[in-house]
């Protein structure tokens, strides 16, 4: 089981959706996840940075052809993370669910 680890990176929705995806991949593609996510180049570049600089994505560029591909994926640390806070947002559901820290009538 994975120890519940909220993660104040991986939280905002945006970070949080491109974990999502590249979490059940080995290497995806920039342009799906722009294209899955509705971000424009210069969004899913500035959140998949943030991400590269914590140690969470790796960013390759093979070369295709004449041009270069951008690709990422997930590190083990990054998978780590996700798995901690997707934990830690369970665990906050389940308490909620079952009336802890509710207010006595």
């Amino acid at each position: 089981m994975t120890e519940p680890r909220f993660d104040e990176l991986i939280h905002p929705s945006t970070r949080l959706s491109v974990v999502a995806l590249l979490a059940g991949a080995d290497w995806v593609d920039f342009a799906f996840v722009r294209d899955e996510l509705k971000l424009s180049d210069s969004a899913l570049s500035k959140q998949l940075a943030t991400l590269q600089d914590a140690g969470y994505v790796s960013i390759d560029r093979p070369a295709s052809g004449n041009r270069r591909r951008v690709r990422a994926q997930l590190t083990g640390a990054g998978r780590d993370a996700f798995k901690g806070h997707v934990a830690a947002l369970r665990a906050i559901v389940a308490a909620a669910e079952s009336g802890v820290g509710d207010p006595a009538p």
